[in-house]
């Protein structure tokens, strides 16, 4: 079998690939492999690709190489669908740009204080991590210096463009300097994100890896249903194969409604993600997926852009969607990391001609099964391992992830293995803790302090 190239066959510096050594990575994705040469050679790029498949390294490897750490104005654009995503990219950049002491990543998105986001730019940034909106509002303040742009990044462009960021997108690139290189990554590929990609970029080189899906990895099944069984036989299908994390899509808010009542008072911990919620109430729902303190996440293609969860056991197609590649890109959400995956699709008579077309791209049969067969399971629908504790505190507080396991595990005496994901945000802190010992590290934390403090906190 034929190794994967090192990242030593690219022009990288010494340091840079001395950071990568570092870092773990020593071999390039097939993202990587195809596009990073280009990228470094400054050539502009349409770039189809997964969440996942390590494209945020592909384009940071190509920023970090052609930047100048002595110059302290902006020279790479990064625009992302949601702040979700921003703030995942820009932990990237952060972790490739430890070659050098004096690279600095600022992320622009709505939800953090405009004020304080001027401030920072008043002190001058290497590289910008942003949503559309929020960079337009600082184009409009004229607030933002975008004259000495380089690269300019647009990251899950599809995504952009399905959620309404289309006019935000092209004037923000009208803003940019003619002469620049631009690096447009996408999902899929349908006809309205060609016409944008021909209007944004010159002379692009195209790199195609949406086949890349660990096949080996995912189970696939599919399911003929009547539509009125479509939502039961979710919930008997989760209580047939008991994944701890699924994530299940719907074409609708109205349909992700529907289930998510349905699952609940079936005894599933489950959460809805649809457009019409707040941004607070949708971070609060992705930490508690992200963190496994929710079993089941039912949602809208829309609404989980930008969603990049580590550990996704299932995933289930309520409804076919339009697009196979569509469909190629939610079952990419599992199997990540070299694990197990399982892809569940339902579809009813109407959908036949969108599995035909997943049968088309896929170039073999679908694994169909029959929904009768399935054993009836009288046992309680899986529990999720974690349960939320939020913590008004945060990085404001001088508050780190190392005062929190010290004060959970050496003040209150708990197991460190029993504490999970730790996300600390300005002004607050989520914690998952394993629900065995939940209501005992709260009643620690609650009657004692954190670095000599108090802080309120509560289950979510």
């Amino acid at each position: 079998m034929i190794s994967p190239p090192s990242f030593r066959s690219v022009a990288l510096s010494d340091a840079m690939l001395s950071n990568l050594d570092q870092l773990g990575y020593r071999h390039m994705t097939p993202i990587q492999q195809h596009s990073l040469p280009l990228i470094i050679e400054g050539r502009d790029l349409i770039a189809q690709a997964m969440t996942g498949s390590g494209k945020t390294a592909a384009f940071g490897l190509g920023i970090m190489h052609s930047l100048n750490p002595a110059w302290f104005g902006i020279q790479a654009l990064v625009l992302c669908p949601t702040r979700e995503l921003a703030a995942q990219v820009a932990q990237e950049l952060r972790r490739l740009a430890r070659f050098s002491d004096n690279i600095k990543v600022l992320v622009l998105a709505g939800g953090a204080s405009l004020d304080r986001q001027i401030e920072s730019l008043r002190h001058g940034a290497h590289i910008v991590v942003a949503t559309p909106g929020r960079l337009c509002d600082h184009l409009h303040r004229n607030t933002i210096n975008l004259s000495g742009l380089r690269t300019l990044v647009l990251d899950e462009a599809d995504r952009m463009i399905d959620m309404g960021f289309y006019d935000d997108m092209a004037e923000i690139v009208s803003a940019c300097p003619k002469k620049r290189q631009t690096l447009f990554f996408s999902a899929t590929y349908p006809d309205n994100v060609q016409k944008t990609a021909a209007r944004f970029l010159r002379n692009p080189v195209e790199v195609r890896v949406e086949d890349q899906l660990p096949e080996s990895r995912v189970k696939q099944y599919f399911y003929q249903v009547a539509s009125a069984q479509r939502l039961p036989t979710v919930a008997r299908l989760l209580k047939h194969f008991r994944p701890t994390s699924t994530l299940a899509f719907c074409n609708t808010k109205a349909r992700v409604q529907e289930l998510t009542d349905l699952l609940l008072a079936e005894g599933f911990s489950a959460l809805a993600l649809h457009g019409d919620l707040e941004q607070r109430d949708r971070e609060d729902i992705l930490v508690q997926f992200s963190n496994q303190s929710c079993s089941v996440l039912v949602a809208t293609d829309v609404a989980a852009r930008g969603l990049d969860i580590e550990t996704v056991d299932a995933v289930i197609n309520v409804e076919l969607p339009g697009q196979p590649e569509v469909h190629v890109h939610r079952i990419g959400r599992t199997a990540r990391n070299e694990a197990e995956g399982l892809a569940i699709s339902l579809a009813d008579a109407d959908e036949l001609h969108r599995a035909q077309r997943i049968e088309e791209l896929q170039g073999r049969p679908l694994p169909w099964q029959d929904p009768n067969s399935l054993p009836r399971s009288k046992d309680a629908p899986v529990q999720a391992p974690m349960i939320t504790l939020c913590i008004q505190g945060g990085r404001k507080h001088k508050l780190r992830p190392a005062d929190l396991v010290g004060a959970l595990t050496k003040d209150a005496g708990i197991p460190f293995g029993s504490v999970g994901k730790i996300d600390i945000l300005d002004f607050v802190t989520f914690i998952a803790l394993e629900r065995s010992v939940a209501d005992e590290a709260y009643d620690m934390l609650a009657n004692g302090t954190i670095k000599g403090r108090r802080f309120k906190m509560r289950f979510m």
